[in-house]
């Protein structure tokens, strides 16, 4: 690959990932205040409560990210010690007593009353950049196990065990899957790769082993008309919702479930009243953004410049991907119920602008695509 100083960029990032991403925050935007005008009204005498919220963070998120887009991508190779370190510090800071906010029984959040925000979606992205900047520049010395793949692995470790004292196993899970395609596409050992896949598989089965509401949560998973105003609500609820919408939809604002039956209906479950509302071929629209955006995330890396672009842009699409793909696992019931946005469409302030801001970075990548 050239040397990243002889590398010049294009005039344009890539304009069809950016359309993509506009678009799929112009559905969210919508669907957030059709979603949460209910609950809003009900908790907050303010309709607009939610919508307010999301269109600021929004307008956040976008300004991030063409600020981002014009910041050349190597920046961030030197920034990225600094950044995981601030991410580990925000990790532990959110754990102390009286310093965490805690929400129904997780403490994921730092802030003051209304302006808060969850440090994991700080680690995803940070950890992301660190990972991609250690392993492009021990190149063949990530075949080693002691001396490449374990101290990674260390570092990944300690991440996603943070996240899950917190407790959050959706969002640990998709940092550990993340981090496994970036050990993958990095050139790790297949033979360290499937260890760590076993290793992986048998953690997550311990996670839902010892916390008894995980386990109520795969029973649910497993049989949800087994416990239907129990463990198996969310679920079935969300099933309703999505079979309701059938090929058409009921009309945007016309769904039911978001009437107080369905819960999280403006984050974790937004998908169920986006199928209930536009039907098959709304909730199929979505999926096909989805796949785009993935399809130029992935483009992207196979051009990228150097091996630390490659990595970060392989990075930064599949961990959107995952966390797409777990919560429409979710909504659909081909998931146990785990607390995970839809990336760009749920509510939700911190997620939202550190995933425009890793699209920012992606599209920066672009730039400098090889022909």
């Amino acid at each position: 690959m050239k040397g990243e100083n002889s590398v010049k960029p294009k005039q344009m990032p890539d304009f069809m990932l950016f359309v993509v991403t506009l678009l799929l925050l112009a559905i969210g935007i919508i669907m957030v205040f059709s979603a949460s005008y209910v609950v809003a009204k009900t908790r907050y005498a303010d309709g607009f409560y939610f919508l307010k919220r999301q269109l600021l963070w929004a307008l956040i998120g976008v300004v991030g990210m063409t600020t981002v887009m014009k910041i050349k991508y190597t920046k961030f190779k030197k920034w990225a010690t600094p950044l995981f370190g601030l991410a580990v510090f925000l990790l532990i800071l959110v754990l102390i007593p009286g310093v965490g906010i805690s929400v129904k029984g997780s403490t994921r959040w730092l802030g003051i009353g209304n302006l808060s925000f969850q440090p994991s979606e700080v680690a995803k992205l940070a950890l992301v950049i660190f990972l991609a900047k250690n392993l492009s520049d021990q190149g063949e010395q990530i075949r080693n196990f002691f001396r490449g793949f374990l101290p990674q692995l260390l570092l990944v470790g300690v991440v996603c065990g943070l996240i899950l004292v917190q407790p959050d196993l959706g969002t640990a899970v998709t940092i550990a899957g993340t981090s496994y395609l970036i050990f993958l596409v990095a050139g790790s050992r297949s033979s360290h790769l499937v260890g760590l896949a076993l290793l992986g598989i048998a953690l997550v089965g311990l996670a839902i082993y010892v916390a008894p509401y995980r386990m109520e949560r795969f029973t649910a998973f497993l049989d949800p008309w087994a416990d239907p105003l129990g463990s198996g609500f969310q679920t079935i609820q969300s099933l309703y919702a999505v079979g309701s919408g059938r090929l058409f939809g009921m009309g945007l604002g016309q769904g039911k479930q978001k009437f107080l039956y369905l819960p999280e209906q403006h984050t974790d479950f937004i998908y169920a009243v986006l199928s209930e509302e536009l039907g098959f071929l709304g909730s199929s629209f979505v999926l096909i953004l989805f796949f785009i955006f993935i399809w130029r995330g992935l483009k992207i890396a196979a051009k990228a410049p150097d091996v630390f672009g490659a990595l970060l842009a392989v990075g930064i699409t599949v961990m959107i991907a995952l966390q797409a793909l777990i919560n429409i696992g979710v909504v659909t019931g081909c998931l146990p119920v785990t607390g995970i946005t839809l990336p760009l469409v749920s509510f939700g302030g911190s997620s939202l602008t550190l995933t425009l801001l890793g699209i920012g970075i992606l599209l920066n990548i672009s730039c400098y695509a090889r022909e």
